[in-house]
């Protein structure tokens, strides 16, 4: 990969993306500041039992992300490829979790089905496609400002 796409100004962006970046962002700031009060123990149940760190600890440093992201893809628009980068990267990362709720049958958020746990684990990719296509992370990397034409930088 070119890391210089992570340093040349954002490409041009439309409305719609920027009211989705803007969008996933303060819901990331919701989620992250949920994270740290009122839903602590619903995101506990997201965290695979194998994973050698302390619940808690987990949900409160993913709750920090969270905001540092969602609070970065509203403000940072001249760094939004790299933070769109940055938070399709955290959806990856998290993604273990949500598989864990569902073959551990854990419940939290109203996920209180096998079923229910497993329709939802399609809905992250869907969370990785907006953070690169709000921010033009996913035309900065293939080298276009707009799906189809080349960029001339």
């Amino acid at each position: 990969m070119d890391l210089s796409v992570l340093t040349r100004p954002a490409p041009r962006t439309s409305v719609p993306r920027t009211l989705t970046r803007i969008v996933l962002g303060l819901a990331l700031v919701g989620a992250g500041v949920s994270h740290l009060t009122t839903a602590r123990g619903e995101f506990q149940a997201q965290v695979p039992g194998w994973l050698p760190v302390d619940e808690d600890v987990t949900v409160l440093a993913s709750g920090v992300v969270e905001i540092v992201l969602g609070g970065s893809l509203v403000v940072l628009s001249r760094w939004k490829v790299a933070v769109g980068l940055a938070a399709a990267a955290f959806f990856v990362v998290i993604f273990p979790g949500n598989v864990a709720q569902w073959l551990e049958g854990k419940d939290g958020f109203g996920l209180d089905t096998d079923a229910k746990r497993l329709a939802r684990l399609p809905f992250q990719a869907v969370l990785i496609a907006a953070a690169l296509w709000s921010t033009g992370a996913w035309s900065a990397l293939r080298g276009t400002d707009e799906p189809g034409r080349r960029s001339d930088g």
